[in-house]
């Protein structure tokens, strides 16, 4: 299913802090523009880049300004695929205080 957020057209994932919870969808994650055999791994990366992301701000991380930061907020699939799976060295520090709590 594709997932929506007030005030956005769509979004690849939704978490909140408060309550701990975190959900992605792949509806939108499996547009390709890859050729058929990058498939399976296309939609694995994005899936898992999108699932740090909002695991991120289940330990209430913020967006980064860093383009390749997992926690850049994609507004498309090239961004998705831009930013990767790792934390920027600031977020890293983030993750690591906030699992100490």
């Amino acid at each position: 299913m594709d997932l929506y957020a007030p005030e956005l057209n769509f979004v690849f994932g939704e978490a909140s802090s408060a309550d701990r919870v975190a959900v992605i969808s792949i509806a939108r994650l499996c547009s390709m523009t890859s050729p058929e055999k990058d498939r399976e791994k296309t939609v694995e990366r994005r899936a898992g880049a999108e699932a740090i992301h909002e695991l991120g701000h289940v330990f209430n991380l913020s967006h980064c300004s860093r383009r390749d930061c997992v926690m850049w907020f994609s507004n498309s699939l090239a961004e998705t695929d831009r930013k990767g799976m790792r934390f920027c060295p600031q977020h890293f520090q983030e993750l690591r205080q906030a699992m100490k709590r």
